[in-house]
């Protein structure tokens, strides 16, 4: 009877999820938020069918990350070493650090101002304080464990599915927003910067990085488990539970994403409210189904999601660094274990800190980190594309046709995406 009922807990699918399931979880991060809320509310229904498009391309990016990792048993820039020269690689990470940089300072930002809607006080203590905690967590707690008791914050986000079944929704221009882009908008410079942000936040270059990594740590920490290039028979499993893990993760991602949009569209939006300023701004798409409890649920979801992404931003690019040098990575490592790596994150989370206290706007530095992102993941996916296609590094398990297809199909929308910016601000 054990025997069996070890045998049902393996197989289900709570067993199954894990790197990917975190990953989407910290995708809707504070600024994930942030852009799907000022997306909503500027430009209601409109822009919905971005999230349809992100689905299957995020999906794709995020199983060719998983598949380096388990296949090779090396982190991202380990690889991308082997494709590109040093200086190259040396370049894409420098991007990444400062661009995690950045997000990690409007996340803290938007932490302690999302705090002080509900104690009141200054932000920027709140700010300071949440990043201290982050840093010792990340320093003296094992991620892994209690990433546990963080994803269970995230659930308030489904507050924004609450709203859309609360609302009353023209499911008319619902489904022309998911299905009929409105070419008016793309005109827009406005339009196509936000277009970029989505992009952005949803497919972001830290998340690569942040899964490719996990999946190492997986191998590194089961006795049984080896690369996949060396244990060809563990394939079929391990492949199978990738897929599945990144599908659901990424899955409940943009549900929360598109309902953030539909939200923020049906209240703000409605309500003439384009230009969300402040985070009580933001918070108020909550009241129709929250009331006066919605500035709890929004502080709630921001520091919850904050908290389970902060370390995935500063992890992510002290991975990066470290791996492009050669250092001992990884969060169940001590401080003096891993001194390098740890310096990464401190001087991450740090420098955060210091652009919280330059005073600049929350909301508009969440989005501004959006659209950064939305840019440099270009050329990491192209180099991800031409790892994940090598034989030389990944033997029998080069990516398939489909992922291909789709891996190479979610980088040039990036690009085009990111060109089009470029070209309408010029």
């Amino acid at each position: 009877m054990t025997s069996l009922l070890r045998r049902v807990r393996s197989i289900a699918l709570f067993e199954q999820l894990g790197p990917g399931l975190v990953t989407g979880a910290a995708d809707d991060d504070p600024s994930g938020i942030a852009t799907y809320s000022q997306t909503g509310a500027r430009f209601g229904y409109g822009l919905l069918w971005t999230l349809l498009l992100t689905y299957p391309l995020m999906s794709a990016i995020q199983l060719v990350s998983g598949e380096i990792g388990r296949v090779t048993g090396k982190g991202l820039a380990r690889n991308m070493g082997e494709v590109i020269p040093s200086g190259a690689v040396t370049g894409l990470v420098v991007l990444l650090f400062a661009a995690n940089t950045v997000n990690i300072g409007a996340d803290l930002a938007a932490m302690g101002a999302a705090a002080r809607l509900l104690a009141g006080g200054g932000a920027h203590l709140f700010t300071i304080g949440f990043a201290v905690v982050s840093l010792l967590l990340q320093m003296f707690v094992p991620y892994k464990r209690y990433v546990r008791f963080l994803k269970w914050l995230t659930l308030v986000l489904f507050a924004y599915v609450a709203v859309v079944l609360v609302v009353k929704l023209d499911w008319g221009q619902v489904a022309r927003g998911l299905f009929l882009p409105d070419l008016k908008l793309l005109g827009s410079k406005e339009a196509i910067t936000t277009i970029v942000a989505v992009f952005g936040t949803t497919i972001s270059p830290y998340l690569f990085f942040w899964q490719t990594a996990q999946e190492v740590e997986e191998v590194d920490h089961d006795d049984q488990a080896r690369p996949l290039t060396e244990a060809p028979e563990q394939a079929k499993r391990e492949m199978r539970r990738i897929r599945m893990d990144t599908f659901v993760g990424m899955a409940v991602s943009n549900l929360i994403a598109l309902a953030i949009m539909i939200a923020t569209a049906a209240t703000l939006h409605a309500a003439g409210k384009t230009e969300i300023a402040t985070a009580a701004d933001a918070a108020k798409a909550l009241e129709p189904a929250a009331g006066r409890f919605a500035f709890l649920l929004f502080t709630l979801g921001i520091v919850g999601t904050g908290l389970l992404s902060i370390p995935v931003l500063a992890g992510s690019a002290a991975y990066a660094v470290g791996e492009s040098r050669g250092w001992t990575c990884g969060l169940d490592n001590k401080p003096w274990e891993a001194v390098g790596f740890y310096a990464v994150i401190g001087a991450a989370t740090l420098l955060g800190v210091g652009l919280d206290l330059m005073k600049i706007d929350p909301i508009q530095a969440l989005f501004l980190s959006a659209v950064i992102n939305g840019v440099i993941a270009v050329p990491m996916m192209v180099v991800m594309m031409l790892v994940a296609s090598r034989r030389d590094q990944m033997g029998r398990f080069v990516a398939g046709p489909a992922l291909k297809l789709f891996g190479w199909l979610a980088t040039a929308v990036m690009a085009i995406a990111a060109a089009a910016m470029f070209v309408a601000m010029a």
